[in-house]
């Protein structure tokens, strides 16, 4: 049963790279889109929060489909995308990067928004009357005091990312080398005659990648939580 062959190994190495890349192009959003809705309030801010979550209820073949519509090479964006910049997604890697990014990217909002919602708005206050401009308590408060959210969020993201199928097979495809990840492996191991060792290999990555990522993001949303606690910047 082991070891992993080339393909399956090129299977893993492309699915770390996608879930990666997802992380970090989703983390800088998802921390805004948190900030935004955790401390404003506005006319649609219950519109903007469903819009944002939609992907975790949303069918991911659906998502996928949307994505395929609004950024392959005849969508609106994707046809500008790609006669402006030449930057194409539909059929790429890297469009496997947005699938798992927006699937993934309600799951990084939340705890996020929740931890930003947990901080002792005083303390903020306190950085104002000791001079810090809005930016600085940003930086120097907000953001140390909402790192327990943003790592778990970031940890998430990175496994939801790992083993997203619906969206990205629908978006782009499921292409050896190019956009076949780990989830679409297993799916095409379990179409070929013969295939279930093939199929409980990277099954068993998977499992042991996930419990491994939850696990890490457990330790270390509890280490940063006493780390910020024991550090707080300000005291009432």
């Amino acid at each position: 049963m082991w070891p992993l062959s080339p393909a399956e190994v090129e299977a893993l190495r492309l699915s770390v790279r996608v879930a990666a890349w997802s992380t970090l192009v989703s983390l800088p959003l998802a921390a805004l889109a948190a900030f935004v809705l955790a401390r404003y309030r506005f006319w649609g801010k219950e519109v903007l929060n469903g819009l944002l979550h939609m992907p975790l209820v949303l069918p991911p073949v659906v998502t996928g489909y949307l994505l395929l519509l609004l950024l392959g090479r005849r969508g609106p964006v994707g046809a500008w995308l790609d006669q402006t910049f030449g930057l194409v997604f539909a059929f790429r890697w890297t469009g496997a990067v947005v699938a798992a990014a927006v699937v993934a990217f309600p799951l990084m909002v939340r705890p996020i928004r929740l931890s930003l919602e947990a901080i002792d708005r005083r303390l903020e206050s306190a950085a104002h009357t000791l001079g810090a401009n809005r930016l600085w308590t940003i930086l120097t408060v907000t953001l140390p005091l909402s790192l327990p959210g943003i790592v778990v969020g970031a940890i998430l993201g990175f496994t939801r990312s790992l083993g997203e199928f619906g969206a990205t097979i629908t978006f782009v495809s499921n292409i050896p080398g190019e956009t076949q990840t780990l989830s679409l492996a297993v799916h095409s191991a379990l179409q070929a005659p013969g295939g279930e060792p093939g199929a409980m290999r990277l099954t068993a990555v998977i499992v042991l990648v996930t419990i491994v990522a939850l696990t890490a993001s457990e330790m270390l949303g509890r280490y940063v939580m006493r780390r910020t606690q024991g550090h707080v910047p300000f005291h009432e």
